[in-house]
């Protein structure tokens, strides 16, 4: 598993170890199972702890890798919003909200559920 490569000054990460990583540390802070992680970006749950333990990494030009980003995504915009407050982060994920119509943390267990939740967090950062 390639996780570096070549660039004109040395070694960088490549796009599927920092995503991946990324990945694993939102779950890790979002208080995730292996079986939630997977649902929400298309892997089984055993890929899910591979994933997170380092072991296995999202592939780029895959579903899997486009999932993940819009999971990065929602997570650093309810990061922002919440001013790093991961357990805040948590109560709205676990929250009911009326505009969405069901729990967050339910939602993002679908591809539609995950882009409108992205979306409506991220349209709700844009007016603060």
């Amino acid at each position: 598993m390639e996780t570096l490569h070549k660039a004109r000054d040395g070694l960088i990460p490549t796009d599927q170890a920092v995503l991946s990583k990324a990945v694993a540390r939102a779950a890790d802070l979002w208080k995730l199972t292996n079986e939630n992680l997977g649902e929400i970006i298309g892997v089984s749950s055993s890929t899910a702890s591979r994933l997170r333990a380092g072991a296995w990494q999202l592939e780029p030009r895959t579903k899997q890798f486009e999932l993940a980003q819009f999971f990065v995504r929602l997570f650093r915009s309810l990061d922002s919003l919440t001013g790093s407050d991961d357990h805040a982060a948590r109560s709205w994920l676990e929250g009911t909200n009326t505009d969405l119509e069901g729990r967050p943390i339910d939602l993002i267990r679908t591809v539609r559920g995950l882009t409108e939740v992205a979306n409506y967090v991220d349209d709700f950062r844009a007016r603060v």
